[in-house]
């Protein structure tokens, strides 16, 4: 019986918990391409750092995927798939209008990845000392709020409590756009953001 009752309550608390959550969606306008788009630092509020390892791979001379966003405290991957020696560095990270230290991985051959443990929000311009054509970007979000817009500009952030929160979009090259959102259940918020 007590296990039973265990049980019912565990399913009513998540039945609850799901309940009070909701979405924002919208639109990002002003600039083409793909913007990001997160729920900014909740006070009082923190998360626990995700445990996968998203890979930025270097292939075709390019940063794969040209834009990553990850949520603070997330280790990416950085990983040379080509067959010359890349580089992966930022000299600073970006947050709003302070600069915190860049950082330097190295370079390394084809086939090998290196570890780096995204503790701080913000934008890292990501560079390749051996081809300076190389360009990518990793968005850090303070919270597990985010998505990445598709090429239209439209986005949707799922599971959000429901709660008032100031909502970012960044793009690349672009002003960062900042909004108080209400969300209750769906919540609708469209950006204009300009260079």
């Amino acid at each position: 019986m007590k296990c039973n009752l265990v049980a019912i309550f565990t399913v009513v608390l998540a039945l609850a918990i799901a309940a009070s959550a909701g979405s924002i969606s919208g639109k990002v306008s002003g600039v083409n391409g793909e913007s990001v788009v997160y729920v900014d630092t909740i006070a009082g509020k923190t998360f626990p750092a995700p445990a996968d390892h998203p890979v930025m791979d270097q292939k075709g001379l390019l940063f794969s995927p040209h834009i990553m966003i990850v949520q603070a405290g997330t280790t990416v991957d950085f990983l040379n798939s080509d067959k010359v020696a890349h580089n992966v560095f930022w000299p600073s990270v970006m947050q709003g209008s302070k600069k915190l230290p860049g950082k330097n991985l190295g370079t390394w051959p084809q086939g090998e990845k290196r570890p780096f443990k995204f503790d701080q929000p913000g934008v890292a311009s990501l560079l390749c000392n051996v081809h300076p054509e190389m360009a990518g970007y990793i968005v850090v979000s303070p919270t597990p709020y985010f998505a990445k817009t598709d090429k239209s500009g439209d986005y949707k952030i799922e599971n959000v409590p429901d709660g008032q929160y100031n909502v970012v979009a960044w793009h690349e090259g672009a002003k960062a756009s900042t909004k108080a959102v209400a969300v209750s259940g769906d919540s609708k918020a469209d950006f204009t953001v300009s260079k």
